[in-house]
């Protein structure tokens, strides 16, 4: 079975330069003495807790393989911010979700938690195109951690992809019509 710590670092490999640091810093670490493998650090409220897993099941979607909340990507995303990124980097993720709440109260008269998909769909997209005042490095950060969260998860690797640590013969002459899934490794 592919560690999780290789499957970060290749994630960390396909974001290149532009890698949010936690993820970088989660990469390259080597336990010295121990890793935290219990419960994350708190850095969320509650509503933040719910902010961030509705947003980033709006980023990975359930569909016919789990979505971002079955994957465990918000308490993924919470761990990282608290063991590993400094504070500057929690507030990029934190202000952008404020910026996300506030804009969602202003305009559907709700939190952002509770807003229809279709409206978190909309809030996602102004933080995208930088158009929410507090939110500007927020998106690429988020989407970075959801992403990375997922596909280094049990059900990213095992579901969504198809793991073969040994992938068998050779066959240059495949016929593509037979691929079903997208292998990794």
């Amino acid at each position: 079975m592919i560690d999780r710590r290789d499957a970060l670092a290749g994630m960390v490999a396909a974001f290149g330069a532009s890698v949010f640091a936690p993820l970088a810093r989660a990469a390259a670490y080597r336990p010295n003495p121990v890793i935290n493998t219990g419960a994350p650090a708190p850095v969320f409220t509650a509503a933040q807790r719910a902010l961030v897993a509705a947003l980033s099941e709006r980023v990975i979607p359930t569909t016919d393989t789990p979505g971002a909340i079955a994957a465990g990507v918000p308490d993924y995303i919470e761990h990282m911010l608290g063991d590993w990124a400094i504070d500057d980097e929690r507030a990029t993720i934190l202000g952008g979700l404020a910026a996300i709440d506030a804009r969602s109260i202003a305009q559907y008269r709700t939190p952002a938690a509770k807003a229809t998909p279709a409206q978190q769909d909309a809030l996602l997209t102004l933080a995208m195109n930088d158009a929410l005042p507090g939110a500007a490095s927020f998106f690429p950060a988020f989407k970075q951690l959801v992403l990375t969260g997922y596909y280094t998860s049990e059900v990213g690797i095992t579901q969504e992809r198809h793991y073969l640590p040994v992938p068998g013969d050779y066959d240059g002459a495949y016929p593509y019509a037979k691929v079903k899934r997208i292998f990794s490794s």
